[in-house]
């Protein structure tokens, strides 16, 4: 088919229009509900936000708005390997996006960026992905506040990360609330940018906090349960090293040459574990944020074309990874939190046939294998060590401030900062710019985080249907009445 010119008209976009583009780039003759309500909500410039089970199609949701209208839209993505996956793709999808969809991060060579900016000054870019510090850089945003440049919208992809990380680890997320109007403010008068939000995993409670932090206008809601017919889930309790790995094997065994992850909760544990599972015959490699771009691209690729049975794998890896027939998925380490275990064990089984999520946790005690009661122990203590670093510095920082010169002064005021906003205590004047209210006292310690740990740990022990207990802590309390699933080891016993 020849490539036909990208949409340049600011007419509204007709349906059919939107099918011939959906069926032309993506080759699907039909939108999966919900899909065709989000790109219709999102051409209309409203905010939204939207949660759909991992390989529920999110991204076409917010590309293909993007590439069917003139305008800029900018993507907040939490990982490099996420981006260059979906800038990738589309790149091998229609020679036409090379020159319409590119990527900011830290790790691309200055000649690549200068280029991209170059292309962002021109107006020549329909999609551009970057992550919440690159996109609050000043290079950057001295360059998206020009009054000449068409922004249409801001889609935060993975939003669950704000939830996860704003606070603490990556406090520029808590200051996305303050782009939209700061942007408006640049461009001519009349100027509208939507904000979209996108997650696979959201309870009630991120929910909110992700509205409230980005200052979502009267959003549309668009939400589908995690529920997955094919994925069967299953808890063992192993009770040393030496028998987590052992289960570790046998499952793999039993899985020939099926494709699969492993995920392991730091970069030491997946490099050991890589090493002997390699020693024992099989093809497989380490995955972290430790690595090179070059070989982690490396690494997906060949796990991508089953050169590589499986991976094993931090946190880091497997977001926006298009691979459709992963059988199977151990988290040889839980994970901390509901949200993580949710999305890792949704890269399995996406081509709707049956799949296994298999999860080895130490025996409550702790006594012969004490590595998660460590790994909770340690997650508390850094949550603690965070406020204290607030609370002493709340009554040192100026009243009103800029947030790179006050970080400068004050070592981890950044921190100390998310925390006083999400206390309530601190409001954003841009994102660059703050000040305290009258009388701010120092952030009480939240135990949401604490509570989050908690939840996941109470499923790893519940009696009940494990997706019923998923269902409820999501906030599907209709659908998880008298749910029975018959797809976990609770509902097999």
């Amino acid at each position: 088919m020849t490539a036909q010119p990208i949409k340049q008209s600011n007419q509204p976009v007709n349906q059919t229009t939107i099918q011939a583009t959906l069926q032309q780039i993506w080759g699907y003759s039909s939108f999966r509900s919900p899909q065709r309500e989000i790109v219709d909500c999102l051409l209309q410039q409203r905010d939204a936000l939207i949660i759909l089970p991992t390989g529920g199609g999110k991204s076409v949701c917010f590309q293909l708005p993007a590439l069917m209208q003139p305008g800029l839209t900018l993507v907040v993505s939490p990982l490099v390997a996420l981006m260059e996956n979906q800038v990738q793709e589309l790149h091998q999808r229609d020679r036409r996006f090379q020159q319409s969809v590119a990527l900011l991060h830290s790790e691309l060579a200055r000649s690549l960026s200068r280029q991209t900016l170059l292309a962002v000054e021109h107006q020549r870019l329909r999609l551009l992905y970057l992550s919440p510090e690159t996109l609050l850089s000043p290079p950057v945003w001295e360059r998206l506040c020009k009054p000449e440049l068409k922004i249409n919208r801001l889609v935060l992809d993975e939003a669950h990360c704000l939830v996860q990380w704003g606070d603490t680890f990556r406090p520029a997320y808590y200051r996305l609330g303050a782009v939209r109007s700061a942007l408006v403010q640049a461009k001519p008068a009349g100027s509208q940018i939507a904000i979209a939000a996108f997650t696979a995993t959201a309870d009630p409670v991120a929910q909110q906090t992700i509205q409230r932090v980005l200052q979502l206008n009267q959003p549309q809601i668009f939400r589908q349960n995690p529920y997955r017919a094919n994925l069967d889930l299953t808890v063992q309790v192993v009770w040393t090293p030496r028998q987590r790995r052992s289960r570790l094997l046998q499952f793999i065994q039993a899985h020939p040459k099926q494709s699969g992850l492993v995920y392991v909760r730091s970069r030491r544990d997946g490099e050991e574990l890589a090493e002997w599972l390699t020693q024992q015959g099989f093809s497989t490699a380490a995955y972290h944020a430790g690595l090179y771009a070059g070989d982690r691209r490396q690494i997906e690729q060949d796990w991508i074309a089953n050169t590589l049975q499986f991976v094993i794998c931090t946190s880091a890896f497997g977001m926006g990874i298009n691979k459709s027939n992963v059988r199977w998925i151990v988290h040889f380490h839980a994970p901390l939190l509901l949200s993580e275990y949710v999305q890792e064990v949704g890269r399995a089984g996406r081509d709707g046939n049956p799949a296994h999520a298999l999860t080895l946790i130490s025996e409550p005690t702790g006594w012969l294998d004490s590595q998660d009661k460590q790994r909770r122990q340690f997650f508390e203590t850094q949550s603690q060590k965070h406020y204290r670093t607030a609370q002493d510095l709340v009554g040192k920082l100026p009243l009103q401030g800029e947030v790179f010169t006050v970080s400068k002064q004050f070592p981890g005021s950044a921190i100390a900062l998310s925390l006083l906003h999400q206390s309530g205590c601190l409001d954003w004047a841009d994102p660059f710019h703050y000040t305290l209210q009258p009388g701010a006292k120092s952030p009480k310690f939240s135990q949401s985080n604490i509570t989050a740990a908690q939840q996941m740990t109470d499923y790893l022990h519940t009696k009940a249907c494990r997706w019923q207990f998923l269902l409820t802590a999501f906030g599907f309390t209709h659908e998880a009445q008298s749910f029975r699933c018959g797809h976990c080891d609770t509902c097999r016993r």
